[in-house]
Formats: C-alpha cells, sequence, structure tokens
C-alpha cells in the first residue's frame, strides 16, 4: 500500500527545469516522480529495450519502479528508484579527459537511443557523473521518441557544455573549463569562437560546429523575431552523420599533462624513500582506525595516499588544484580499473560555491559534506603560507567538511616551507607546532599526533567538534 504524504515536496533544487519529471528526497532515499506529461516517453524507453541495452552497457543509471506515493500525485506517472550515486561533481571539477569520456558517451547514447526509435532532447554535461571510474548518464527522462526529418534539439547544448570547453582546454589553455563555473549553461559559442585560435576556422569541424554555428546564432539573434522561422528537415541518416562527426572531432582533441609545478610532485619530494614509506604506513594505520565509508584527499596530487584509502573500501574522491595531476590521476584509474577513486579539480582556497538559480542548482563543496574523514597532507603550508589563511580559520574551515581528519603538519624548517618563505616575508609568528596544534584544538580533538621519521614533519589523526 501506497504511505500517506504527511507534507507536500517538491524537486530537488537541481531537478526542476524537465516538466517530465524531477527528483526527491524521501527519509534519506533519492527518487525520481515520472509526470504525466512524460509518460509516452517513459514507456517507450523501457518497452523498446533501450533501457536495457544502456544499463546493460552500464551507459546508463538502473532503476527500479516503486509502489511509493508520488511528490505530487496530481500530475504523477511513476515513481522511480535509481542506484545512488555516491558523490556529485560537476564539469567544472573534471579533468580533460573526463569531459572528454561524457562528452563521447552522450554521443554513443544518442546514436544507440536512434536506433531504438529515440533521441536525447538534453546533452548536458550535468546529466552525467563518474561512477566506479566511468561516465554514467543519470537522467533517465532524456529521451523523447524521434521524429522523422527533426533536428536533434540537443545540438547546441552539445556543443556549448562539450565541445566548446573541450576545444578550448585543448587549443587554448587548459584552464578554461572554469568558463563552465561562470555559464551554467554552457559556454557561449560566441566566446568560445573568440578565444580559439583564429586557425580553427579553417578546420573542418571546429569551423563548422563552434565558428559557423555562433555565427548562425548571431544571425539568428539579430533578426530579432521578426523574419519567419524556416522549417529545417535533417534526415535520419543526415542526423546520424552529424553526431559521427562530433563523436570524430571531440575524439582527435587531446591534451597532455604536464609541465605544471605539482604534476610531478612526488618526483621532487624532501621525503627520503624510508620516511615516504613510514609516512604511508601510519596515513594507513589511522584510516584502519577510522573505518570511514567515504573519504576526501584535499590536495591529492595523483593521488598516492588517495589509493591508500580506496584500496581499504573508503569511496575516495581525490581533489587537487592542478589539471595536469588531477588528468594523470584519472588515466590511472582508466587504465587499471579502478572503481572507488574520483579525481576532481579543487581550488581549496577558493572551492566550487553554490551555482544556478536561486543560488542552490548547483551544490557548494561544504553543501556535498561532510565527510566521514578528509586527509590534508602536506597542505597546510600551502594554505596558511602561501595564500595567508590563518591556522584557525583553516581548522575550522576543514572542521566543517569531515568528521575525521588526517592532517600533515610541515614546519618552517621543512625545505618546502623554506621556498615558499624564500620568495616572500615571513609575517607568519603563529606557524609552529604549539600554534598549529592551538588552533586546531578550537574545533578538532587530537587523538593521534605521531613524527614521520626521516623527515621533520608530524601526522595527526583528529575528530571533528562540529556537529555534524
Amino acid at each position: 500500500m501506497s504511505e500517506t504524504l504527511t507534507q507536500p515536496e517538491v524537486a530537488l533544487p537541481a531537478s526542476f527545469r524537465d516538466p517530465a519529471g524531477f527528483m526527491f528526497l524521501r527519509d534519506g532515499t533519492l527518487y525520481r516522480q515520472v509526470n504525466q506529461v512524460g509518460r509516452a516517453d517513459y514507456d517507450l524507453l523501457m518497452n523498446s529495450g533501450l533501457y536495457d541495452e544502456l544499463t546493460g552497457r552500464g551507459w546508463l543509471v538502473l532503476h527500479e519502479e516503486v509502489g511509493l506515493a508520488a511528490a505530487l500525485p496530481d500530475v504523477a506517472y511513476k515513481v522511480l528508484r535509481p542506484e545512488p550515486v555516491t558523490f556529485i561533481s560537476y564539469p567544472y571539477e573534471w579533468a580533460f579527459g573526463q569531459l572528454k569520456d561524457a562528452a563521447l558517451l552522450t554521443l554513443e547514447v544518442q546514436l544507440l537511443a536512434m536506433e531504438f526509435g529515440m533521441c536525447l532532447k538534453d546533452a548536458s554535461a550535468y546529466n552525467v557523473q563518474f561512477r566506479d571510474g566511468k561516465p554514467l548518464l543519470i537522467d533517465t527522462l532524456s529521451f523523447e521518441a524521434y521524429e522523422e526529418g527533426r533536428p536533434w534539439v540537443a545540438y547546441r547544448q552539445f556543443c556549448q557544455h562539450f565541445l566548446a570547453p573541450l576545444a578550448l582546454m585543448a587549443k587554448t589553455d587548459i584552464r578554461l573549463n572554469q568558463l563552465l563555473k561562470a555559464y551554467i549553461d554552457g559556454v557561449p559559442l560566441d566566446l568560445a569562437s573568440k578565444l580559439l585560435p583564429w586557425k580553427t576556422r579553417w578546420q573542418l569541424g571546429l569551423g563548422m560546429h563552434i565558428h559557423l554555428h555562433a555565427s548562425t546564432q548571431r544571425a539568428h539573434s539579430a533578426t530579432d523575431g521578426k523574419r519567419a522561422k524556416r522549417t529545417v528537415r535533417v534526415s535520419r541518416l543526415g542526423l546520424t552523420g552529424l553526431v559521427q562527426g562530433l563523436r570524430g572531432l571531440v575524439t582527435k582533441l587531446a591534451w597532455e599533462p604536464g609541465g605544471t609545478e605539482w604534476a610531478e610532485y612526488y618526483q621532487a619530494t624532501n621525503y627520503t624513500d624510508a620516511a615516504f614509506e613510514h609516512k604511508r604506513r601510519l596515513v594507513a594505520g589511522y584510516l584502519a582506525a577510522v573505518k570511514p565509508v567515504g573519504v576526501w584527499d584535499l590536495g591529492a596530487n595523483t593521488g598516492v595516499f588517495s589509493r591508500l584509502a580506496a584500496e581499504a573500501g573508503s569511496a575516495t574522491v581525490a581533489f587537487d588544484i592542478d589539471p595536469a595531476a588531477v588528468e594523470i590521476n584519472y588515466r590511472r584509474i582508466k587504465s587499471e580499473g579502478e572503481r572507488r577513486l574520483l579525481p576532481l579539480l579543487l581550488d581549496l582556497t577558493n572551492p566550487s560555491p553554490a551555482l544556478g538559480w536561486d543560488g542552490s542548482e548547483r551544490d557548494s563543496l561544504q553543501r556535498r559534506g561532510p565527510v566521514d574523514c578528509s586527509m590534508a597532507l602536506a597542505l597546510i603550508h600551502h594554505i596558511a603560507i602561501s595564500n595567508n589563511v590563518p591556522l584557525p580559520r583553516a581548522a575550522a574551515f576543514l572542521a566543517g567538511l569531515c568528521r575525521h581528519l588526517i592532517i600533515e603538519f610541515v614546519p618552517k624548517s621543512d625545505s618546502q616551507v623554506q621556498r615558499l618563505l624564500s620568495a616572500r616575508a615571513d609575517v607568519f609568528p603563529d606557524y609552529h607546532r604549539a600554534g598549529f596544534e592551538a588552533a586546531f584544538s578550537l574545533h578538532f580533538d587530537i587523538e593521534r599526533a605521531e613524527e614521520v621519521p626521516g623527515s621533520q614533519r608530524t601526522l595527526y589523526l583528529m575528530r571533528s567538534k562540529v556537529a555534524h
């Protein structure tokens, strides 16, 4: 028997734009309501064999239909319970390879859908998440019946969400993926056209799908709606050719990591081999004591210590500011088939904010926590000295992110800190072990503190005092 609602529920902030349905939470479980307006397309997805084919390939999230009272029963058709995704990430947090793989998945799904008489009506990068090291389409209601002669309605969205940022990252500067943070509906094609090298105008793929596409948009905008719309018809063969052409173009876009300060960090570390191995054992021991379900490694570099958590069974997110390090990490995950590790881009001094309509469509980093355990190894000196963040503020921020913290204190006498101080005045009188412990004791209970033999560093295990 369906349960009775005690109070009305509404769509989650990230799931309100599609009239076909929305996501909602009940008792901590995520559900999807399919509305009557999306009934025909949902039934076609399920009955045509497309759902079985997509989920069998691991391209679309699995779900089950449940006999649960709908959140908005007056417009409801069905309620689904999708398989959960451990951590929700966003395109501006992805490495180049992740955005490229998400783009290729979207195109493969579109091509397969056409074989079953359907099309993607959305090609939003936000419809893709990463699970078990691979991209996964999570929007079950992105499909609609294919109509012969109709152009692909998601073409412009694909170009803005995927092609434009990938081209900018590959051809101009890898950091331009951050434009996706400024433009939540994708990089405007006229902006991409201006930022790309001039020679790309004469390259067949980018010339057509970005530069000419941008010019066409400007021309249509200039008419101010006064010119009658032309009915453009595209055959099934033509549409297939368009998507296959996009697939070939995306496949050829490439960026090679390297040349950044942190990509070769572990080759330049001041740890001896013995000290590094002892640090590994200490971190593994702290993780074993906490037994976290989830771990965030803040400043993970290429994921050496993140893998200790993942190998122990924790769902682990490896954050780093360096796009080369994150790319290297992602490539290793792909090559070795790792399933519990998700590498993401993050500037901890300017973390992902809440974005979108009402400032709530995309969650901030903080709203996606707290996590059972965070690791901050070889990080605090960069926060405090490179970025002038006082230790008490750093402690308060980290206490809000996690229940346990594994953190490494690096003293001024350490060669890495000396390198930071060589280019600036030492205005950090409280940056010493006693000052560190005093600042962090305001927000954490210090459970363990062990010096790393062969180094001047100390590794701590702490428990947050914040009521999460």
